[in-house]
């Protein structure tokens, strides 16, 4: 059931998603990127499961309406949600959607630290 997983990025920054795609090239995961909330929401649409890596600020949906967006569809079975954000704490938007977000990324990512926590994440995608 592992073997079917994947890496979503999701960042409205092209330079972000090669950058994060690079440093992971070598892991065992597929990845894939979407410029925005929407893109991300057609994926899990399409049968997406594994590791999203969320932006926090892209226009259109955010970080934090792509998650609410994901909940409302019944979206977010096997699936885990870590944030990505230049902020350093949290912000009042993920009020309300706490038990959906596993992790809180700051950038600049700090590669080997990246790798293993996308390990130790993709290890806890539940099965249903």
């Amino acid at each position: 059931m592992i073997g079917d997983l994947q890496v979503m990025i999701v960042d409205d920054n092209p330079d972000i998603c090669t950058a994060i795609e690079a440093v992971l090239e070598d892991e065992p995961w597929t990845i894939r990127t979407a410029s925005g909330g929407e893109e991300c929401i057609k994926n899990l649409e399409d049968g997406f499961s594994g590791l999203i890596l969320l932006d926090i600020m892209m226009p259109d949906l955010n970080g934090w309406e792509t998650i609410r967006e994901i909940v409302k569809r019944d979206l977010y079975h096997r699936i885990v949600i870590c944030m990505l954000t230049a902020q350093d704490n949290p912000d009042e938007g993920m009020l309300g959607i706490e038990q959906y977000v596993s992790d809180y990324i700051t950038k600049p990512i700090i590669p080997d630290l990246l790798i293993e926590l996308v390990n130790l994440w993709m290890m806890s995608i539940p099965d249903n």
